[in-house]
C-alpha cells in the first residue's frame, strides 16, 4: 500500500512510518491486508475496510475507531 504524505502530519509520519513510532504495526498489518484502504485527509490518515471507515491515526491527538 501506498499513500501520498505530502499532506500528512510531521507527527503522524514519525509515528507510523517509523519502527520505533506507535502506529509502525498498523502500517505493517496494512502493508499485508488487501481490504483496507487509506485516504490522507485534515493532515490524518483515514482507514478503511470493505468502504467503510474504522480508524483514524492523527499526529498529535488520540487514535479514533469508529463503528
Amino acid at each position: 500500500m501506498t499513500i501520498d504524505t505530502t499532506n500528512l502530519c510531521s507527527h503522524l509520519q514519525k509515528k507510523l512510518f517509523e519502527p520505533e513510532g506507535i502506529y509502525y504495526p498498523i502500517w505493517q498489518a496494512m502493508q499485508n491486508d488487501e481490504g483496507l484502504t487509506a485516504v490522507v485527509r485534515s493532515r490524518q490518515l483515514h482507514i478503511y475496510r470493505n468502504a467503510k471507515k474504522i480508524l483514524i491515526l492523527a499526529g498529535k491527538a488520540q487514535a479514533k475507531m469508529q463503528f
